[in-house]
């Protein structure tokens, strides 16, 4: 079986020196390897290869055999870790959380304990006022309250 301890060892190394940083590292039963990056800046094939070409220099298949997958976490994958939270700060991200409530908003900041506040528009009736007006509510949630946190593309 495959060292996870020594291959997440082995993949921080290869990043070192960049802004990439793991998001995940799995390894099944048979062997099958998967690394996932993300970075500020993107992911690309380059990047990938090179951390491809450290895993192979220290894990040598005629020892133990093994199927490798390195590549950036998914654009609409939900979060999940601290990194990816910073890295979207500003962008519209969509909340579900462990008690049902689904909703989106503009990620404003990340606290040094995970911790994360999104601004999410809610209607509120003014007094006074004929209608309810659109004002951003601050609402901070910590990750383990919530079920998933995702990017949300816009194509406007």
């Amino acid at each position: 079986m495959i060292d996870k301890q020594l291959l997440t060892q082995t993949v921080e190394e290869a990043i070192s020196g960049t802004d990439a940083f793991v998001v995940e590292v799995r390894v099944s039963p048979a062997n099958e390897i998967v690394v996932e990056i993300d970075s500020p800046t993107g992911v690309d094939i380059d990047s990938c290869a090179a951390i491809t070409r450290k895993i192979e220099s220290v894990f040598d298949r005629d020892v133990e055999d093994y199927e490798l997958e390195v590549g950036s976490a998914g654009l609409t994958a939900p979060f999940k870790v601290r990194g990816q939270y910073l890295k979207n700060i500003g962008n519209e991200v969509e909340v579900l959380t462990r008690d049902g409530r689904k909703f989106k908003g503009i990620l404003k900041e990340v606290a040094d304990n995970g911790d994360f506040t999104v601004a999410v528009p809610t209607k509120v009736k003014e007094p006074g006022a004929k209608r309810p007006t659109l004002v951003e509510v601050d609402t901070t949630l910590a990750p383990d309250d919530c079920k998933s946190v995702k990017y949300v593309i816009n194509f406007k």
